[in-house]
């Protein structure tokens, strides 16, 4: 759920929007450092020092060992790397020998980050008795590297804070208007934008329609729709995985928002990071295609979770898929006992009329309500 702790809420609205706000990041990370000397009387001595850049570094090394005859040497070297930041650090080795050898000082620097787990970051993760290795399994529910479980809490719990802002301010406007706002969320490819546009064409006769459209790049789900007649609105979120409240607040910006209308706000491709975030709308609609597997509600629990109604789409390539309908609908009743579930196509219209049912039934009661 924390993709944001990446900062991938940057955003572009490709209709006279404001660029996304990009935020601050700082991070820090480790490098390892291995040394190998090698003598002439066969020995290597491999020193391993690992740092984390952006802070002043004291390397102290104890090689813990007694070779058991005596000669002396000394040893200093001294290196700076430049990484966009600068650091430098010395080393100096002493060892007692009682014969002359050679010391070969080729020092390679691999900065691959290797990672040093320490042992405070195994709270982060379980291992279960499949085998498997839960990273959700910490108090956060998903691990970043280097930071702690309770920090990712309070990163988590901040961002979500303002995003819930800013979703009360566009719950309230859609209110104020008496639009119904529904949140289509899905996985790339279950024909979510098909859908919407077949909705579009038998709806737009009933309702005043609207639509944000998110994709990572490109507007060409916004032209499908605008085909259609519908004003639509793109929103490229750049890395992002997800629209956020802020995003869909500037899109309203730029839409003809009509007295009991419909606004349908389709998601960007991932049926994870959208799960956590409000947007501002009535109700989410999960959409999963019959290509997709019924296990998805099991494999991807917080999503389904979220929605108040299930769309099984492609019901058309049934008699062509080895897939079990009956699990499906069970797999998602068992995370959400309050899940509508719909079988549906959007090529055929297959199960539509119930949808078009269940959105005029809420659409009305948006409407009584802003009266």
């Amino acid at each position: 759920m924390m993709c944001s702790v990446c900062g991938c809420g940057t955003a572009t609205i490709a209709k006279g929007g404001d660029a996304g706000e990009q935020g601050a990041r700082s991070h820090s990370h480790a490098h390892s450092h291995a040394h190998a000397h090698s003598h002439a009387d066969g020995e290597v001595h491999a020193h391993a020092h690992s740092h984390e850049h952006g802070e002043d570094h004291d390397h102290a090394h104890d090689h813990g060992y007694d070779h058991g005859y005596d000669h002396a040497h000394a040893h200093e070297h001294s290196h700076a790397h430049d990484h966009g930041h600068d650091h430098g650090h010395s080393h100096e080795h002493g060892h007692e020998h009682g014969h002359d050898h050679v010391h070969h000082h080729d020092h390679v620097h691999h900065h691959d980050h290797d990672h040093d787990h320490g042992h405070g970051e195994h709270r982060d993760h379980a291992h279960g008795e499949s085998g498997a290795i839960d990273f959700g399994a910490g108090i956060a529910g998903v691990h970043v590297p280097g930071l702690s479980q309770e920090r990712i809490v309070r990163i988590e719990r901040d961002i979500l804070g303002k995003n819930n802002a800013h979703a009360a301010q566009n719950r309230a406007r859609l209110a104020d208007k008496g639009v119904l706002a529904l949140n289509l969320v899905s996985s790339p490819g279950s024909g979510k934008t098909t859908l919407l546009v077949r909705a579009i064409e038998d709806l737009k006769g009933r309702f005043a329609i609207a639509v944000v459209e998110g994709d990572q790049q490109t507007s060409n789900d916004a032209a499908r729709i605008r085909a259609t007649g519908a004003p639509a609105v793109q929103i490229n979120t750049g890395k992002g995985c997800h629209l956020d409240a802020h995003m869909v607040g500037h899109a309203l910006d730029d839409l003809p928002l009509e007295g009991g209308g419909l606004l349908f706000i389709e998601n960007v491709g991932n049926l994870v990071c959208p799960a956590a975030f409000d947007l501002g709308e009535a109700h989410k609609v999960v959409v999963l295609s019959t290509t997709e597997g019924e296990d998805k509600p099991a494999k991807y629990p917080d999503m389904f979770a979220a929605a108040d109604l299930m769309l099984l789409n492609k019901a058309d390539l049934l008699p062509h898929l080895d897939f079990d309908v009956g699990a499906c609908l069970a797999a998602a009743l068992r995370v959400n006992p309050r899940l509508q579930t719909l079988v549906v196509s959007a090529r055929t219209g297959e199960g539509l009329a119930a949808f078009y049912a269940w959105i005029e039934a809420r659409a009305a009661r948006a409407a009584r309500q802003a009266g």
